[in-house]
């Protein structure tokens, strides 16, 4: 019996096998017992249609990107309310919070 897996190992190894024309890999596969359906999926290089017929479950990932901090948005309705001179006048000074790094 062929056995797909290791053709495919073989295909990615060999450089001319990796890269030949449907012609080329046609040739190769020539004599092998296999389904008609796979050696159709071989020759079109269709990895999808391939891994659907070896088993493989279709994978979906979606990755949700990290809301901004709310605090930063609070944080700039307050510099906006001190460049209109409503801010208690501490406008340019930065306060430093006391570290606890011994090496400062």
């Amino acid at each position: 019996m062929f056995d797909v897996i290791d053709f495919l190992e073989s295909m990615g190894q060999d450089a001319q096998l990796r890269y030949a024309s449907s012609e080329e890999i046609a040739a190769t596969l020539a004599g092998q017992p296999m389904d008609s359906k796979l050696r159709d999926a071989l020759l079109a290089k269709d990895a999808q249609r391939l891994g659907v017929m070896l088993g493989k479950e279709p994978f979906c990932c979606y990755i949700n990107p990290a809301k901004e901090d709310e605090g930063e948005d609070d944080k700039d309705d307050k510099d906006e309310g001190e460049e209109d001179g409503k801010g208690e006048g501490d406008r340019g000074k930065v306060k430093k919070e006391p570290s606890t790094n011994p090496r400062e």
